[in-house]
């Protein structure tokens, strides 16, 4: 499975380059032009049969993780986060740590030798370090220099009948939906971006919306799910197995209101199941894309996934699926409805 493969490999933000590797590899057949800019966004186009406008679809390639920020003298590895993280769940968890792959284990103060105000204290980063079995500083620094980057250890799992368990669904869930539009030819020229440094602030994608300049962009997503106990269910942001989600709006983007009537219109048209993301916190690519040079017109589709940003992140695969198919419909109609195109994209034009 095409989403297995890429959760199984490690790219944490800076360091996306066997992601990048993977996805090139598998593309190269399907995408007329496939370029690395400087930053190392990975970027295909496809000529549209008239090449009416240009629409981008973006992903991001890296995850969260960690990297080294020193060495204690008994041989354990300080670390710092690389994104968000919930530093609570960090204890007891696998590692790898490098290109080379070296197992390790999170560690931290042992419970029965913490004082009683310490039990009651969620446990920070700061004191917490990374166990690869050495002993000395200097065998440590030799196996895990400064600035090593370091990927949760998760292996992908099938879980029940319909749910997935993998690290870094945020966001090759939205890389794998891409590589599966890019099998088709439209009439618009399509470019698919898979982006880098999003953890970290949206870096990528600031260069990638300069650059191509679209006319629309939709960007494809895991998102976050809430629908756990201890939420009250007006309070869901998302919820597992009722469809991928259009965004209204998010931190860093308010989406198009014009695309996003279109997307849910082409939803119900093709009776695809969709929600509507319920709250407004965190953000995506599409901040940065929408305010590029003039300003883009721009969406967002996800998959939601609970416990997002951490070596266990749970997936629907109806959502993901669902998610394929929307995008499907949204593409085709896009391609075939050519007045309501146009009225989208004349839809911000000033006139003086």
């Amino acid at each position: 499975m095409l989403l297995k493969n890429l959760t199984q490999i490690n790219g944490v933000s800076g360091n996306e380059e066997k992601v990048r590797e993977f996805i090139k590899k598998e593309i190269e057949n399907v995408a007329d032009e496939i370029k690395v800019d400087k930053v190392g966004n990975l970027i295909a186009y496809k000529k549209g049969t008239a090449s009416k406008f240009k629409l981008l679809l973006s992903a991001h390639m890296d995850e969260v993780g960690f990297i080294v920020t020193g060495h204690s003298e008994d041989g354990l590895i300080k670390f710092r986060p690389v994104g968000g993280i919930d530093q609570r769940v960090l204890p007891g968890k696998r590692v790898v740590v490098g290109d080379k792959g070296l197992k390790g284990v999170i560690g931290c103060k042992p419970i029965h030798l913490q004082e009683k105000d310490e039990r009651d204290k969620n446990i920070k980063i700061k004191s917490m370090y990374i166990d690869i079995g050495c002993d000395k500083r200097d065998e440590a620094e030799k196996l895990a220099g400064l600035g090593e980057y370091i990927a949760f250890d998760s292996k992908f799992t099938e879980l029940g009948s319909d749910c997935i368990k993998a690290k870094a669904l945020d966001d090759r869930v939205g890389c794998a939906i891409i590589m599966e539009l890019l099998k088709q030819r439209y009439e618009f020229d399509l470019y698919a971006s898979f982006t880098v440094q999003e953890e970290i602030g949206l870096r990528g994608s600031e260069v990638v919306g300069y650059q191509i300049n679209p006319d629309i962009a939709i960007v494809i997503e895991g998102t976050t799910c809430s629908d756990v106990p201890g939420i009250k269910e007006h309070e869901y942001s998302t919820e597992l197995g009722k469809g991928p989600v259009i965004t209204v709006m998010d931190r860093t983007a308010y989406a198009d209101k014009d695309v996003v009537n279109f997307i849910y219109d082409t939803a119900r048209k093709y009776k695809i199941d969709v929600q509507f993301k319920k709250t407004t916190t965190g953000g995506n690519d599409a901040g940065k894309i929408q305010r590029s040079r003039c300003g883009v017109k721009v969406a967002s589709i996800s998959v939601p996934c609970r416990y997002i940003h951490s070596p266990s992140s749970v997936m629907s695969r109806k959502d993901y699926e669902g998610c394929i198919k929307l995008m499907e419909a949204v593409l085709k109609e896009l391609e075939n409805n050519t007045d309501y195109t146009l009225k989208i994209l004349n839809g911000g034009n000033c006139n003086v």
